[in-house]
This record gives structure tokens, sequence and C-alpha cells, in this order.
């Protein structure tokens, strides 16, 4: 069961040798775990977001997974990469923000396409 109450931001600064080494740490876990994805990784995925919760990631930080992905689900990567930018939610008015990709939704789509993992 999830446990809302462990979530929350770490109050690190950008100064922080802890939050250095963490992103250093996690940039390896990636690579290890992503051998065929392209370099750089999005800075997104090195870091986290202020709550633990967010459940959107840019474009470029949902497509910089989709070799992995696919290969996990045994789909060619250019089809999973098709449902992600399928799943692309704009930016608000229409000139807020970035485009976004919710990867809750895009998992329920890769599942109701390709079935579960």
């Amino acid at each position: 069961m999830y446990d809302i109450a462990a979530s929350g931001g770490s109050h690190l600064g950008p100064t922080s040798q802890k939050l250095r080494n963490r992103a250093i740490s996690e940039l390896a876990r990636l690579h290890k775990e992503n051998p065929e994805a392209p370099s750089p990784v999005p800075a997104e995925l090195v870091t986290a977001s202020a709550s633990g919760l967010d459940p959107h990631l840019s474009l470029a930080g949902a497509l910089w997974q989709v070799t992995r992905v696919a290969k996990a689900r045994g789909v060619a990567p250019e089809r999973l990469e098709t449902v992600v930018r399928t799943n692309l939610l704009e930016q608000g008015r229409g000139f807020l923000g970035e485009p976004r990709v919710n990867v809750l939704l895009v998992n329920l789509a890769i599942d109701r396409q390709f079935g579960r993992p």
C-alpha cells in the first residue's frame, strides 16, 4: 500500500552536496537501466518534483525512456512513441508552460493497446 505521508520535498538547495550526490547517483542508474537511450538525460529524470507526486513528464522525458519500455513490453519503439505522442497534453491556454505527458494516462493507454506486461 502506498503511504502518502512519505511524500514531500527534500528541501535541499542548489549548493547542497547531498543533492549533487543524489543526482549523480540517479544519472548513473538511468544510464545503466537505459543503455540505448540518447544523451543527454533530461534533467527532470535526474531530479524530483517538490512533492514527489507529480504525474507529468516533458515529451523529451517520456521519449527518452521509450526504447527501454518498448523492449520490456515487446513492442516496436515506433509504436510506443506514437502512443506517447498521442497522449501529449498541450500547454495551458495554448501558451502557458511546456507540452507534457501524464505518465499514468500513457501507461493505461499502453496497457489498452498492447496488453499488460
